[in-house]
């Protein structure tokens, strides 16, 4: 677990969103919704009481959640559903609204464990 814990948080979004993490022209608005959903998390009650954000591929995810390793995966994925809802939404309806489902449940999962 300690590898993904030092890996870069906007190189993993970008990864699952697609681009390569060579590939920068789309970094400023991945960043920009990633600190969206960093928001929302912070809302939450998710993450660092003051909240957080990034501003290039620096930040890794040992930096966002300090002291509760357990909700990682659910928190990689959330914040990737919800980037990809806003960078890239899918054209099906279908799977739009398995997305936001997939979204609401990661969001009673983090803040009921």
């Amino acid at each position: 677990m300690a590898s993904i814990l030092i890996e870069s948080i906007l190189t993993s979004i970008k990864k699952m969103l697609g681009p390569t993490e060579e590939y920068d022209h789309f970094d400023t608005d991945i960043i920009m919704h990633i600190n969206t959903v960093f928001m929302v998390l912070a809302q939450l009650g998710v993450g660092p009481d003051k909240g957080f954000r990034i501003r290039d591929s620096s930040a890794v995810w040992s930096d966002f959640l300090t002291d509760d390793e357990t909700q990682l995966e659910g928190v990689k994925s959330y914040i990737y559903m919800k980037v990809k809802l806003i960078f890239d939404p899918p054209s099906s309806s279908a799977l739009l609204d398995t997305m936001n489902r997939l979204i609401a449940e990661l969001e009673w999962r983090l803040t009921n464990n």
